[in-house]
């Protein structure tokens, strides 16, 4: 064999080889978790206290809108769980002695009206037995004695009712209504609370879609935060050597300027391939398919690692 063709062999096998060993290292970017803060109402925008880029922590209000009706219609919720609470106030302490006595007396000048009709009623009817009066002057006297025995009856239930104070029934009626009404407060508070759009995490603000004095739809992403933890890998793992790949498998990342490499692990591998309709390619074709990962770091100063720095991601796989 002349030298000429075992340096074009040895050169053949070297790039076998190098094709191989280079299957496992996936080229990605570093990115950070983002969170995507929507709009809870459409209402103008009145303040923004960041600026994009602007480092912010958990609980810092992001973005403010306007208020003002909000604060309204929990004034009016508000006065409606007042109402509804001394509502049962009053039927727990049940009616006052005033009203007893009220009551008692309308019963005594009822019964005096029944008695004085009754009266007036036997004597009619004697004198119509005399043929000394009409009977329909009796019969009147008649209809006026039975009308004072039911405003009687009436004025007896009336103080029968006083008496034995309020219903059980009456006053779990109440309480569910005070009940109904603090409720719907407490949804109007927790609204209201939205409209101050706060950071749930610790980050950077990457994006503010709307400016001062705009009006975002409800639901509209109003911020957009990067989470401040580490950063992780996102790469595409290539189908030959997708079942190769697991949750946990180990993996070695290089940065693009930083000289040392960081150890990390897979955290997530996607099920579904992004190069569709899977069932219908051909053998060739299915070698292009990838399925998107992520890698985390575990080298805890891989923390302030920037995002959108490119980075080759090895993957230590299993032999077969």
């Amino acid at each position: 064999m002349s030298p000429r063709v075992a340096l074009i062999l040895l050169g053949a096998v070297s790039l076998v080889a190098c094709a191989k060993s280079d299957e496992s290292t996936l080229p990605g970017t570093l990115e950070r978790d983002r969170v995507e803060l929507a709009a809870d109402a459409n209402e103008f925008i009145v303040a923004l206290p960041f600026a994009e880029g602007a480092t912010v922590k958990a609980g810092d209000v992001i973005v403010v809108q306007d208020r003002a009706l909000s604060a309204a219609e929990v004034d009016v919720a508000r006065a409606q769980l007042a109402e509804a609470e001394a509502r049962v106030t009053e039927l727990k302490n049940g009616p006052r002695a005033t009203s007893i006595r009220a009551a008692a007396a309308r019963r005594d000048r009822a019964r005096a009206e029944r008695d004085d009709a009754v009266r007036e009623r036997d004597r009619l009817l004697g004198l119509v037995a005399r043929s000394l009066v009409s009977k329909s002057e009796a019969d009147r006297q008649v209809a006026a004695a039975s009308a004072a025995e039911a405003s009687l009856h009436e004025a007896e239930a009336s103080l029968r009712e006083l008496e034995e104070g309020t219903r059980a029934e009456q006053l779990a009626q109440a309480r569910q209504a005070a009940d109904s009404a603090r409720a719907n407060l407490q949804g109007l508070e927790t609204t209201s609370a939205r409209l101050e759009v706060r950071s749930p995490v610790d980050g950077v603000i990457d994006a503010l879609p709307f400016h001062l004095g705009e009006k975002p739809p409800r639901g509209a992403t109003v911020a957009v935060l990067l989470a401040s933890t580490a950063p992780f890998a996102r790469v595409h793992v290539p189908a030959p050597i997708r079942a190769k790949v697991r949750i946990g498998t180990p993996a070695i990342l290089h940065v693009d300027g930083v000289e040392r490499a960081f150890k990390g692990q897979v955290r997530f591998i996607a099920s579904d391939a992004e190069f569709t309709p899977y069932y219908s390619l051909t053998a060739a074709d299915r070698s292009r398919l990838s399925f998107l990962a992520e890698v985390v770091f575990d080298d805890a100063e891989a923390r302030d690692l920037p995002s959108g720095v490119p980075v080759d991601v090895t993957l230590e796989l299993e032999k077969p």
